[in-house]
Parts: structure tokens; C-alpha cells; sequence
């Protein structure tokens, strides 16, 4: 089985790095594109690694990153200086053959380099670029640089997380980059079904931080609607209980149970043997009491048993995974979700498939996120016409190379 053609025929350079971009530039090659990620020696992508030094190039650092791994499989890679008149001709070269670019440098890195839009678009009118900076590229904010964690802060959602006591919490797992890829990706898949309407190409403006306002939408209309701020109440709600995250028997067992209707409610009252609580104003009025009481009960049960049986007893609740048994879970299993790759420095790692899927099969993964400058003769070569010695006078240049360098 091989990758889906949904996409076939679609060429891609993926100028990205970190997560956002290149997560949605991944789901374009999933979908079967040919996705030609460009990055440099001395530029490459930092989720290669933060801080380069000569023992970590020698050790083949560059190719060990597990979040690189994740984020560039299916994807062939091309290694040009931007900086040098050859890089940018070659890229140049490159786009006027290719459909998409997705892009998520700081403002101003590419009208720096004489690659920006307009310049792109000149050499190839049909061209569809995203740019994906942190808050966008217009407004006050447009020159800011940010990561995942400072859009999170920038789209309010640590005012909605944590204790009431406590100050605003992140989550830190960079909801930006994750959020702001799917919705670059599905910008793009519309851009590119409007150019096979219209036979014109666009430039699209993403801005990571807005991507992140329907997670927090709560918080935005209750502040519009009665000039405050939510409560932070943890795992609490204001309108539900009991509500929360409960321990099980065993080591670090946890299991969430959401007690949404006073049908619910007799249901779990039946289940847990818990008694002497009333409707939901009186068990939101004595909800410490109530969640000792849930606490006691769930701590004596096995999870894998209590989650199926509050279940089927129409009461909503579910066991809290952990990253690690994600990989053996046998749901996920049966679904064919993990799929096995080798790859050269790292050996075999698991790699998740798409969470879509036409039919029942999931989609398959070609190739593992490639080595730097992996294709640079292949792409350099068929894509671009250039002779073996023309490719080999670069490298002596250094504008290719199949390793990082030091500024």
C-alpha cells in the first residue's frame, strides 16, 4: 500500500520549519503531493536542534530530533543558501514548476532575501503561498517573533486554565504550532481547489494566535457579554457535577466522569453507591464534599474496568492515556494508526497516520522524515534539469551540502 493520490501531481516547497509549517506541509504530502522541503546548512530547520556545535554535527544530531521525525516523513528534502544569488535562482527555478510554498519565517526574512510573494509571483502567476507568523503579517504585532507557548498567551487561554487561586496557566504543548498547521493545511487545499476554478494563484495570511480564539471562544463571550473574565475553576464546571478528573486503583490511574443530567446523575448514584446528594444546585453547592465522596469510590476501582461500566450505564467518563501505552493501545491498533518506519541515526520509530482516511484503511507512509540534503541531486537533477557537474560545482560552493555548518 502506498500513499493516497489525492493530491498527485501537486508539487510543494516547503520553505517552513519548527511544527506549524512543516505539519502542514505534511498533511499535503500524506495526501499524496510531492513535498520538497528546502532548508539550508547553516539555516536549517531548528527542530533539527536549537544550538548547533561541532561534536553534535559530527554525531549526527541534525537527524535525531524526534519532533523533526514526526513533522517532515513523506517529504523529500533540498538543501540551497538563500543567501547566495545561485540559492535564490535555484528556488526561483523550483517554484515557477511548483503549485504551493508555505512559509512561517519571521516578517520580514524573505523581502530581505528578494523572495517574497511578489517576487514569487512573478515567476509563477499561478503560484499559492501561505505565510503563517505568529499574529499574522499586518497590525502592531506583525514583526513580533513567538513561538507555540507566547501564541498560546497571545489567544488568552491561560486566562481559562488553572485554579481559581492560582494566575493564569499554560499548557504548554505550543497549541499554536499544532492548531495553526491543520488550519494551514485546509487553507491550502481550499486555495488550490479555487485555483483549479479560477487558474489564478493567492497569497494567504495565517495567523497562528487567531487560529487558537475558537479554543478560548468561551472566555471572548463571556468577557464580551459581562465585561469579566471567566472563573478559573481546574477541572470543576459551573454548570455540571460531579465534574473532574478522578484517581483510580494503581499508579498514576486517572478517569474523567462528567455527570451532565439528573438521569446521568441517578445513573452514577446507582454505580457508585455514593448517596445523600440532591439535584445539581445542591451538588454544585457541596461539590468538595462531592468530589470526596467520587474520589473515594473511583480510587478503589481498576480503570479499565470502571470506564466501560459507567459507560454502559450511560454515565460519560474515560480513562486518562498516557503517551507511552498510546503505542500498544488496542483500539488505535485495530484502526492500523501506528505504522512502523526505519530510518537511518534513529532505527525504527512508530509514526501516527493521518486522523482521516477515505475507506477504511488508514494512509500509508512512504518514507521517513529525510536526512539533510538527502535529494539534493535527485530534486536538483529531475526536477530542475541540472547536470552532475552544475550540482557538483554547488556543493564545492556550498550552496547544497548534506550536513550542517557553523555560521
Amino acid at each position: 500500500m502506498t500513499r493516497p493520490n489525492l493530491l498527485e501531481g501537486v508539487r510543494v516547497v516547503d520553505l517552513s520549519m519548527g511544527w506549524a509549517g512543516p505539519l502542514a506541509a505534511r498533511h499535503l504530502a500524506d495526501m499524496g503531493a510531492d513535498v520538497i522541503k528546502v532548508e539550508g546548512c547553516v539555516r536549517f530547520d531548528w527542530w533539527r536542534g536549537w544550538e548547533a556545535t561541532q561534536e553534535w554535527i559530527d554525531e549526527g544530531g541534525a537527524e535525531m530530533s524526534p519532533a523533526f521525525n514526526m513533522v517532515n516523513r513523506n517529504k523529500r528534502d533540498l538543501t540551497l543558501d538563500l543567501s547566495t544569488p545561485e540559492g535564490a535562482d535555484l528556488l526561483l527555478r523550483l517554484v515557477a514548476i511548483s503549485d504551493v510554498v508555505v512559509e512561517n519565517y519571521s516578517a520580514g526574512v524573505l523581502p530581505k532575501l528578494g523572495l517574497d510573494f511578489p517576487v514569487l509571483a512573478k515567476a509563477n502567476p499561478e503560484i499559492v503561498m501561505i505565510s503563517m507568523p505568529a499574529f499574522g503579517s499586518s497590525g502592531p504585532w506583525q514583526g513580533y517573533r513567538a513561538y507555540g507557548s507566547t501564541v498560546e498567551q497571545a489567544s488568552g487561554l491561560p486566562h481559562q486554565s488553572g485554579e481559581e487561586s492560582m494566575p493564569p496557566t499554560m499548557i504548554h504543548v505550543a497549541l499554536g504550532d499544532s492548531v495553526g498547521g491543520l488550519n494551514g493545511a485546509a487553507a491550502l487545499l481550499t486555495a488550490l481547489r479555487a485555483r483549479r476554478r479560477t487558474g489564478k494563484g493567492q497569497h494567504l495570511d495565517l495567523s497562528q494566535s487567531e487560529c487558537l480564539f475558537p479554543l478560548g471562544i468561551k472566555g471572548i463571550l463571556t468577557q464580551s457579554v459581562t465585561g469579566s473574565p471567566p472563573r478559573r475553576l481546574g477541572n470543576r464546571s459551573l454548570e455540571h457535577a460531579p465534574n473532574g478528573v478522578y484517581p483510580c486503583a494503581g499508579d498514576d490511574e486517572w478517569i474523567v466522569i462528567q455527570v451532565r443530567s439528573e438521569a446521568e446523575w441517578k445513573a452514577f448514584e446507582a454505580a457508585s453507591g455514593i448517596t445523600g446528594f440532591g439535584d445539581v444546585a445542591d451538588r454544585l453547592a457541596r461539590w468538595k464534599e462531592l468530589d470526596d465522596a467520587v474520589r473515594a469510590f473511583t480510587s478503589t476501582q481498576v480503570v479499565e474496568l470502571l470506564m466501560p461500566e459507567l459507560q454502559e450505564a450511560g454515565v460519560p467518563a474515560a480513562r486518562l492515556a498516557g503517551g507511552l501505552e498510546l503505542t500498544t493501545d488496542p483500539h488505535l491498533a485495530a484502526r492500523g494508526f501506528w505504522k512502523m518506519m526505519q530510518r537511518e541515526y534513529v532505527g525504527e520509530l512508530p509514526h501516527p497516520a493521518p486522523p482521516y482516511r477515505v475507506g477504511e484503511a488508514p494512509f500509508d507512509i512512504d518514507r521517513p522524515a529525510p536526512t539533510l540534503g538527502q535529494h539534493n541531486f535527485e530534486v536538483l537533477s529531475e526536477v530542475l534539469g541540472l547536470k552532475a557537474d552544475e550540482i557538483a560545482a554547488l556543493a564545492e560552493k556550498g550552496v547544497i551540502g548534506t550536513k550542517p555548518r557553523l555560521p
